[in-house]
């Protein structure tokens, strides 16, 4: 699971991250909520944790914003503001789970696992030929499944959630292979696996730009 972490506490952040990363999620942090919309245009999350007391925008600014782009990833506010009012506004932008400061960061992984699940189960996707649960893990291609190994079904996930856009090496490497030190041959000698067990031309490739899933 990859999250975006938006919290401007040095300490607070840095503490999230260790912890978060520590129990197997991969987590972008940022202090500046002015680098918030330049992330999602070259990552894909599967949970956002907003902050709401934020320098230069806000978060109750970004989650707006967020939501009119259409953008529908599941956000979890976590803020030192507890009044009722400052939660239904919140829920009101679009915000799916709402925790206030201070808190056990075991909770914070707790809700951050059920946001996500609640996401999953309901995409089931088809494309083209191919059948995809994304919560089974199932890969069906003309309705026979097909098996594959831990790291191809974690890079056909990512493109198919970036569909219609191409995802460059860098980012397939960061999402799939985290901290682990391995070079680019790696991504395309997995992508050959893939293409192996996909319909011809499911996954596209660009020099220079990357691989495309079409939507």
């Amino acid at each position: 699971m990859k999250v975006l972490l938006v919290e401007d506490d040095k300490l607070l952040g840095e503490s999230l991250k260790e912890y978060l990363s520590s129990e197997g999620l991969v987590v972008d942090w940022i202090e500046d909520s002015r680098e918030f919309f330049d992330l999602l245009e070259v990552s894909c999350y599967d949970v956002i944790v907003l902050d709401l007391m934020m320098p230069h925008v806000s978060g109750e600014d970004l989650l707006k914003e967020l939501r009119k782009r259409g953008n529908n990833t599941p956000v979890l506010i976590l803020t030192a503001k507890g009044r009722l009012e400052d939660k239904e506004r919140c829920f009101s932008l679009g915000a799916d789970d709402y925790l206030t400061k201070p808190f056990e960061p075991k909770e914070l992984l707790l809700r951050i696992k059920a946001l996500h699940r609640r996401v999953v189960r309901r995409e089931k996707l088809r494309l083209g030929k191919v059948e995809i649960d994304l919560e089974a893990g199932r890969v069906c291609v003309d309705g026979r499944e097909v098996n594959l190994a831990k790291k191809d079904w974690l890079l056909l996930k990512y493109l198919v959630e970036n569909r219609g856009r191409y995802v460059s090496t860098e980012e397939l490497l960061n999402y799939v292979w985290g901290d682990e030190v391995v070079g680019d041959e790696v991504v395309r000698t997995h992508i050959k696996n893939l293409r192996k067990v996909l319909p011809e031309g499911f996954i596209i490739s660009q020099k220079g730009w990357g691989y495309r899933v079409e939507p």
